[in-house]
């Protein structure tokens, strides 16, 4: 099994924190985004769509999209309910995670970082709007509950956690959300959990590489 990724993406980290905690060995193949190392057709062939992560199976098979894979991954195992409403709402929060979290506070974080927007840029601005509001309904969600989904840790978590642990770098205060807070602590504690996302390369800057993005 191998896991095609950029080391920056947090995407690709939601994969990486599952196979952990799942224990399953994989090969790593970094892929670099502003390289151009998507735009070959070699690339395409895996991923039409171009983008991080794909897995590849054993068996020679790939499947793209960071959520799809965790679905993937967590089948027959803990991390993905047996009851089938309790597994609907898995997919709920992994629904949400790519049209809500990601187009916020996870694009708001990268632009900045990388110095595609500035703070008062109006892009940016209605980014982090969303991303209050976002944050807010996951805080009223979480304050009677210690997980998404059932009681337990699912897959649910670790897609939502991928972006959300890391707002503060998209200049969000996480201070008021105190459920988050200590959402980000259980989800810590948990078997196997790691983070190891790295920065941003500096041809991720505006005009310094080749990718989807410019």
């Amino acid at each position: 099994m191998r896991l095609y990724d950029y080391s920056a993406s947090c995407n690709c980290y939601k994969v990486r924190l599952l196979l952990a905690q799942l224990g399953r060995a994989y090969e790593r193949v970094p892929v670099d985004i502003f390289a151009g190392d998507t735009l070959t057709d070699e690339y395409a062939a895996m991923n039409p769509a171009r983008t991080t992560p794909v897995l590849e199976t054993d068996d020679g098979r790939f499947l793209p999209e960071s959520n799809a894979i965790l679905f993937y991954l967590a089948q027959g195992t803990p991390f993905l309910p047996e009851d089938p409403l309790e597994r609907a709402e898995v997919v709920r929060w992994l629904v949400y995670e790519q049209t809500d979290v990601i187009p916020t506070m996870g694009g708001l974080r990268f632009r900045l970082l990388v110095g595609r927007l500035t703070t008062d840029d109006p892009d940016a601005v209605r980014r982090k709007e969303g991303a209050l509001e976002v944050l807010r309904l996951l805080d009223d969600y979480l304050a009677t509950r210690d997980f998404f989904v059932g009681d337990r840790y699912t897959i649910a978590d670790v897609a939502i956690y991928g972006y959300t642990h890391l707002a503060h770098e998209a200049g969000i205060d996480m201070g008021p959300y105190a459920n988050v807070r200590a959402w980000f602590e259980r989800v810590e504690r948990q078997p196997g959990y790691v983070e190891d996302v790295e920065p941003y390369g500096a041809n991720a800057a505006p005009g310094a590489g080749r990718s989807l993005y410019d």
